[in-house]
């Protein structure tokens, strides 16, 4: 099996008068990781949709090893939708091996695999039950089972850790892992910013139906101003306010977070921090992706 790298090359998207999606550009690598995060309505299902071909973009090219994506070639995409994608009534067990030949397996190629994945994903005691009469987070399961049943090459996944427990994040994050090491594209979107941290290789940020950030985590940080943490017991509300170049990010109990601009003295915070008593931590921090994120989305759009 060759694994190829996945674009997507400007592709542009409106509805009426809203723009859905506006040259959204770029790639998932083979082997690769890709989280796509970005606020509700940024545009992250509708480039999915694009990306499988249940949506034609007005504008702008998906391909797939260079060559734009087929009908033969979409067939070797997994796809895990945001709205479940199962038929309610049949069997779990049933529904998959259907799935797998819908995708050209062979019955018993369907059957094998369906089994397989069943139980790697804890479902083995469920495998006769009808889907409608699952838990949510085990109808999740099932939702990823099929779009792995079929062995693709490309993993297209919108919103895969929705409603799963802390035990079927860790399964799903460790199948994903796995389908990347063995050499497959991986592309899925998540609101759990702290697991799309953890996991991916790299990132984009999307907003307003464009890609605003694309990188790595520590490419991401890169342009972000520095940060502080100062632990400071005695330290009344407020004791930061109004030190040149510091802005407070956030207060946890004796903890607070300062961003630094440019021309800040982080010795005028230290200082600052010791007039209100014992100072027990005092250290230079990155911002988390939450806060990349957060800085990234409510920038204001300049022309």
């Amino acid at each position: 099996m060759t694994h190829e790298v996945l674009e997507i090359d400007r592709v542009s998207k409106r509805y009426g008068e809203i723009v859905a999606l506006q040259d959204m550009t770029f790639q998932v690598r083979a082997g690769e990781l890709f989280g796509f995060v970005g606020s509700n309505g940024a545009g992250k299902t509708t480039t999915m949709r694009i990306t499988l071909g249940v949506l034609a973009a007005d504008s702008g090219e998906v391909r797939w090893g260079g060559l734009p994506i087929t009908f033969q070639t979409r067939r070797r995409i997994g796809y895990l939708p945001e709205e479940r994608g199962l038929y309610p009534k049949m069997k779990v067990l049933d529904q998959l091996v259907y799935l797998g030949e819908l995708h050209g397996m062979s019955t018993n190629a369907a059957h094998r695999s369906a089994e397989n994945w069943i139980a790697r994903l804890g479902l083995r005691e469920r495998r006769n039950d009808e889907v409608q009469k699952l838990s949510l987070g085990n109808q999740q399961r099932v939702q990823l089972a099929a779009a792995l049943v079929h062995d693709p090459e490309v993993l297209v996944l919108d919103e895969p850790f929705s409603g799963l427990d802390p035990v079927a994040v860790d399964v799903m994050s460790q199948v994903l892992r796995e389908q990347a090491a063995a050499g497959v594209p991986v592309m899925f979107s998540s609101h759990q910013l702290d697991l799309v941290e953890r996991l991916c290789d790299r990132i984009g940020i999307v907003r307003n139906g464009q890609m605003v950030a694309c990188g790595t985590v520590d490419e991401l940080r890169a342009g972000a101003p520095p940060q502080l943490v100062v632990d400071a017991p005695d330290a009344p509300a407020g004791w930061a306010n109004g030190l040149a170049g510091v802005t407070v990010v956030e207060q946890v109990g004796t903890r607070t977070v300062l961003e630094l601009a440019g021309d800040a003295d982080d010795q005028a915070v230290l200082r600052a921090a010791i007039a209100t008593g014992p100072v027990r931590e005092f250290s230079r921090s990155k911002p988390s992706l939450t806060e990349l994120f957060r800085n990234v989305v409510t920038q204001e759009k300049t022309a």
